[in-house]
């Protein structure tokens, strides 16, 4: 077996508006995923109270905002969103589509992958 994974986005199998890069290359200490949106779309409204993992979000490309506890939070290129578990959020696309990146983990424990991915 390789000492390392390699996955690009552009061969992901899509999982909602992103591919499953976390589970395409294994990784197994942190959650991260890369989600592209198309213009003018509302993401999943959630937040990480029970996995109690705190999020960091980084945008690649396009435009949007992340709306996190009622706050409108602008989100562009070159842009790191830190996001606490038990905020509310959900990204919404602008009128150029948004790509971003989310890297997650438990601030109490090990991080477990999901049942879903």
């Amino acid at each position: 077996m390789a000492s390392y994974s390699v996955a690009d986005v552009g061969e992901l199998e899509a999982e909602g508006p992103g591919g499953m890069v976390r589970k395409a290359v294994d990784a197994k200490a942190f959650g991260f995923n890369y989600f592209v949106f198309p213009p003018e779309t509302k993401g999943h409204e959630h937040d990480e109270t029970k996995s109690n993992q705190e999020e960091v979000l980084f945008c690649v490309k396009g435009s949007g905002a992340l709306w996190i506890d009622g706050d409108e939070v602008d989100f562009g290129p070159g842009r790191f969103v830190r996001i606490a578990p038990e905020a509310r959020r959900v990204p919404v696309s602008g009128p150029e589509g948004l790509e971003f990146i989310t890297i997650g983990a438990p601030l109490d424990k090990q991080y477990e992958p999901p049942s879903w991915g």
